[in-house]
């Protein structure tokens, strides 16, 4: 995999810290040019230059152009990594739906607009799109997080499916818990939920290199997701009762 990534042009977005940072590292690593972006410019000027990538800070759905020219014109793989952890039940105020919808799902939508008409011409490409356990399951107290996470996941899916064979490669990463801000502030839902099972943020670049060695499209940093993935499927009633007792779970513990 470090041939396959040698020289290449890659974008991180989010990757001022946690996930994102690791996989900025991670490619640097092994030979990749990276854009490293984020909306905070600090953070995101601190890790290109720990990693000798190039910083190109702002919103995660406006920067592909400017980026792919901090690469001489030319995107290899993009990491669609930038994402909002929106709590809430159905009453989340209209502005943290829309957020959640906008980062979540539609900087993915904006991001392949731009980069596929150059992908398909020359007939390779690589789209990762960061999505959560929560787009496979679901995650209490989390609706809009956990809804438009859902929504990643199938467009990934859709990408996968109409353009393979077109020589477009697209990995879902779906990790339960990591350790970074965004589970840190998921307060006591995620406390009960993730925290116990919860990995780094480098096991998760370490399973996204696996699987593009492997060629798979889902990436599951905790394997035991696929069991839940695979319970949820084929008795839901069943899967909806184990976690609506979580949910009591937790109910009962705020």
């Amino acid at each position: 995999m470090v041939e396959a990534v040698q020289d290449a042009g890659v974008i991180v977005t989010g990757a001022g810290g946690g996930i994102g940072a690791a996989l900025a590292r991670r490619f640097a690593a092994a030979g990749a040019r990276v854009v490293v972006n984020d909306l905070d410019a600090a953070k995101a000027k601190t890790v290109a230059d720990e990693i000798g990538g190039i910083a190109v800070p702002g919103d995660a759905s406006t920067i592909v152009a400017e980026a792919r020219d901090a690469l001489g014109g030319t995107v290899d793989v993009y990491c669609a990594n930038a994402g909002v952890g929106s709590g809430g039940t159905e009453a989340a105020a209209e502005q943290v739906w829309a957020l959640a919808w906008d980062v979540n799902v539609m900087a993915h939508v904006r991001a392949a607009h731009e980069l596929l008409p150059a992908w398909l011409e020359r007939g390779s490409g690589r789209f990762v799109s960061t999505v959560s356990a929560a787009g496979l399951l679901t995650m209490i107290g989390a609706a809009p997080y956990a809804v438009t996470k859902h929504g990643a996941y199938a467009f990934a899916e859709w990408l996968s499916l109409t353009y393979r064979h077109r020589g477009l490669k697209v990995h879902a990463i779906c990790p339960q818990g990591v350790r970074t801000d965004m589970l840190a502030a998921t307060g006591s839902a995620g406390a009960l939920v993730l925290q116990p099972s919860a990995i780094e943020p480098e096991d998760v670049a370490d399973a996204l290199f696996t699987g593009m060695e492997e060629d798979r499209f889902l990436i599951l940093p905790h394997p035991e997701v696929a069991e839940y993935y695979q319970v949820r499927a084929a008795n839901p009633d069943r899967w909806l009762t184990n976690m609506n007792h979580i949910q009591q779970k937790w109910e009962a513990g705020q």
